[in-house]
């Protein structure tokens, strides 16, 4: 890093505010994974989840502090102390730890959901601080809504917080309402404006409801802030959160203008990315920025022959350099256990049980029956395939018919509980018949939200990966489901879906 450079933090919050996107829940030992790959790509800060949000969460929380060394791993929690206490006890084993704290400090936010007078509320923050410095020296406080926030009290608060030992002070787009100009500007005003400022690191929280949130925080490191709060793919709740990889990209490009640098290693962006999409069934648009499929294609003749010519007429930075090109595994039905589980550990995913990863080569031999190439794509769809919470549901056979002129129908056995089911359904085409066979047995009572098919990897062999979204009494969960053939892979992921269902349903009862 160079010494007339600034450090740009990275905060990374997918696992917290990331998992709060509709449907994209994920496991513990996900989290796992995924923070593990994040402590590769060197991100400074791991928020891994709300650690009193639930026992799951806790638990989450807990073994991400363990698993990672390299990375300081932090969790949220409300400006109260049962909240601190219990990321305290979250974070315990962490090799570095912190907690972030936050309360709302809008005039809005403190008169309809607090119900708080504002010295009630800077004194509840100024406890909330000290109590968590009980437990770590990285203490982080967060104003929730502080872009509409009034600025003397923003300045009374920052300033109070900032002397009860909080080392860095967020002020988030909470509802992405902020203008790039209007909201670097408020940063500038704080940092100037609040006497013990130089004491403190300034990070931005932005959401993309506008499309601003990568806008935002960038102008908001013009201004003095130095850490940047921001998730994989740009997820997160409604219409998401600023894009780590957009971020971190952009910093690196234009280095003549930022005065940051981060110390990030970018070649794992990509095989991220599609680690998160994979886990989440939330796929990447093609024409995302930095790790859509197209991000660096090329179809118009005058942007070929310039890029034949000469790279840098129409591409700003080279693909190689965020990890696109380095995700081809050369493996195939020939290969050993030794080179898979290889590829796996390189991948960020480790294998504590041996009947585990029994499972998933012998996954991969059928894979390799059946495709000529192998991605790491495909290695995480495998993965992905047999982390089902529960296995109450589980495809036996499926035969689907569909022909011009007739209605498809769908013949299904299932078995639930080692018992098997066979059912019939006609439907308005095979995927539609395949789903109502499956109701038919479960009788779920789930309503359809989501149905979404993409290719894993390039050619007419890919295996296909199909995200089923379903709803009942207000949850929402994703199925994902990965397969050669697409019936068998939507098949998979309803089945996948009902399973996270029926796992919901066994934790309220205790089971």
């Amino acid at each position: 890093m160079s010494t007339n450079k600034d450090k740009l933090v990275i905060f990374d919050t997918t696992l917290r505010d990331g998992e709060q996107s509709p449907g994209a829940s994920m496991t513990k030992d996900e989290k796992i994974r995924i923070a593990r790959m994040l402590e590769r790509m060197r991100v400074d800060v791991i928020e891994a989840g709300f650690a009193i949000a639930s026992p799951g969460d806790f638990e989450a929380v807990q073994a991400v502090a363990e698993a990672v060394k390299d990375s300081r791993v932090c969790s949220l929690a409300r400006a109260v102390g049962p909240d601190i206490i219990r990321a305290g006890e979250a974070l315990k084993n962490a090799n570095a730890s912190r907690i972030h704290t936050f309360i709302a400090t809008s005039p809005i936010h403190m008169k309809y959901k607090l119900q708080m007078e504002p010295e009630d509320v800077l004194r509840q923050a100024v406890e909330a601080v000290k109590t968590a410095r009980q437990f770590t020296d990285d203490v982080e406080f967060s104003l929730e809504d502080g872009s509409r926030s009034e600025p003397e009290f923003m300045y009374r608060i920052i300033e109070a917080v900032i002397n009860a030992g909080a080392g860095t002070i967020n002020i988030p787009d909470t509802v992405g309402y902020g203008e790039p100009g209007e909201y670097g500007a408020m940063f500038k005003r704080v940092i100037e404006s609040v006497p013990n400022s130089d004491k403190a690191i300034f990070s931005t929280h932005c959401h993309n409801d506008l499309g601003l949130a990568v806008a935002n925080s960038l102008s908001a490191v013009m201004n003095g802030v130095r850490q940047v709060e921001c998730t994989i793919n740009g997820l997160g709740e409604r219409a998401g959160n600023a894009s780590l990889e957009e971020i971190v990209m952009a910093v690196r490009t234009r280095q003549d203008l930022y005065p940051v640098e981060t110390q990030i290693d970018a070649t794992h962006i990509v095989p991220t990315s599609r680690m998160v999409s994979s886990i989440t069934g939330f796929p990447v648009q093609p024409n995302k920025a930095i790790v859509g499929a197209n991000a660096f294609a090329h179809e118009s003749g005058i942007h070929q022959d310039g890029v034949l010519k000469h790279r840098e007429t129409y591409e700003i930075m080279r693909a190689q350099d965020v990890g696109w090109g380095h995700n081809r595994l050369v493996l195939g039905k020939h290969s050993g256990r030794a080179a898979v589980r290889a590829r796996y550990e390189e991948l960020g995913i480790h294998f504590e049980d041996a009947g585990e990863f029994q499972l998933i080569f012998e996954r991969f031999k059928e894979l390799a029956d059946k495709k000529h190439e192998i991605f790491d794509e495909d290695l995480h769809s495998l993965v992905a395939g047999v982390e089902a919470p529960v296995e109450h549901f589980q495809l036996e056979d499926l035969e689907v018919r569909s022909k011009i002129g007739t209605l498809p129908q769908a013949h299904i056995r299932l078995l639930i509980e080692g018992e098997s089911h066979r059912a019939e359904a006609y439907g308005s085409g095979p995927v539609d018949a395949t789903f109502k066979a499956i109701e038919s047995i479960a009788d779920s009572k789930a309503e359809l939200k989501l149905y979404s098919v993409n290719a894993v990897t390039q050619g007419t062999d890919s295996q296909g990966t199909v995200t089923v979204r379903l709803e009942r009494d207000g949850r929402l969960v994703n199925g994902v489901g990965a397969d050669t053939d697409i019936l068998v892979a939507s098949a998979q992921a309803y089945l996948d879906a009902l399973n996270l269902l029926a796992s919901g349903e066994r934790k309220k009862k205790g089971v």
